[in-house]
């Protein structure tokens, strides 16, 4: 009995309002069906840790708590964002991108928010925490983790939530973003979809070339674009569909859910609850929104030169949320014009926009690395 009251005696209301956290997290997971392969191992690990006296963490004269340990085995050295990727890659078909060169332009246009929102966070923090804030604009987890990881940075939990947070709320904050900066007029543009044939060597050889092209121009983002890109060989080789679908589904599946109760290390009350959180959640909010609007502003500004008109629309797909921004710009499409469909369109520029994320994340890497 001593020892449960000397519990109760530890707990304080931080760890608390936790808990509170965590039961939030695993609510919008379970029923709101939003990102729950990560929302609820992030959830659960946030109370777990925020036990007092947790055993899942490391406790002062004791041996290393198991969250600790797999955090120092799995993040702290950048295994579990590289191991994900690989999936990631396998699950990626990009053909629609390879049909229609071009789209690459939106995707690069779609980071504008994460270099703004560096210039904003450097107002507030130093350069290295500012970087890995902004790059929750990546709308790109293993990306965050991999930056914010590389830098040190002590906000790596709040990034890390906010990062997925705002990729579980794409449908919320995408469609009234995009109303904001297009007109009725715009978003009923219709863009027919000329299917082109995309041979299997051009398959094997894009993720190849891309690897050697990034390695040039942003040397520091060959691990994360070389193990997405690697996944994608698997996926297009055709000698290797076991090992495709395993990748897919069992590797991706794992990696996640160990990823998500992982991070649960950097959630401990007295590392979370602080007002720079809020200020990251906001930060995040702004650099996820100036990435849309500068993938819709850059297909706008196509538009005073070409024919051929464009759907500014698809723009707003070249954050690296795939495919969940793809298909919420293909129904906002629909909503406004039953006979449009752009869904290869935003397919195509959102993976054009998960290339260029980890590019991005790259360059900075090599500007402040």
């Amino acid at each position: 009995m001593e020892a449960l009251y000397a519990n109760f005696a530890n707990l304080t209301w931080q760890q608390v309002v936790m808990w509170c956290i965590g039961a939030v997290l695993i609510y919008l997971a379970i029923k709101k069906d939003m990102e729950p392969s990560l929302l609820l191992p992030i959830g659960f690990g946030a109370i777990l840790v925020n036990l007092p006296m947790s055993g899942a963490i490391t406790q002062p004269g004791e041996e290393a708590g198991i969250i600790d340990i797999l955090f120092n085995s799995g993040i702290a050295n950048e295994l579990f964002p590289l191991l994900l990727f690989v999936g990631i890659g396998a699950m990626i078909d990009f053909g629609p991108l390879l049909s229609n060169p071009k789209l690459m332009l939106f995707g690069a246009a779609a980071q504008f928010g994460i270099f703004f929102t560096l210039s904003v966070a450097s107002l507030f923090f130093d350069m290295e925490d500012a970087a890995s804030i902004a790059i929750i604009g990546a709308a790109d987890g293993p990306t965050s983790i991999f930056v914010a990881n590389y830098f040190g940075t002590k906000y790596l939990g709040s990034i890390i939530v906010a990062a997925y947070s705002y990729m579980a709320l794409v449908p919320i904050i995408q469609p009234p973003v995009v109303r904001l900066v297009t007109t009725k007029k715009e978003r009923m543009i219709r863009m027919p979809y000329e299917q082109k044939d995309v041979s299997k060597l051009t398959r094997i050889l894009f993720p190849i070339i891309t690897t050697v092209v990034t390695g040039l121009v942003a040397p520091r983002a060959v691990a994360l674009i070389g193990f997405l890109m690697f996944g994608n060989l698997i996926r297009e080789c055709g000698v290797l569909n076991s090992l495709s679908e395993t990748a897919q589904k069992v590797l991706a599946n794992l990696v996640t859910l160990l990823l998500g109760i992982t991070v649960a290390a950097k959630m401990q009350a007295e590392m979370f609850l602080r007002l720079e959180t809020l200020l990251i959640l906001g930060l995040g909010l702004v650099a996820f929104v100036f990435d849309t609007i500068g993938g819709v502003l850059f297909a706008k500004f196509l538009n005073l030169f070409s024919k051929k008109k464009i759907n500014p629309m698809i723009g707003a797909a070249g954050i690296s949320a795939f495919p969940m921004s793809a298909r919420v710009i293909h129904k906002m499409g629909l909503k406004e014009d039953k006979q449009n469909f752009l869904l290869m369109h935003t397919i195509g520029v959102n993976v054009s926009g998960q290339i260029c994320s980890v590019i991005a994340g790259g360059l900075i890497l090599n500007f402040l690395g």
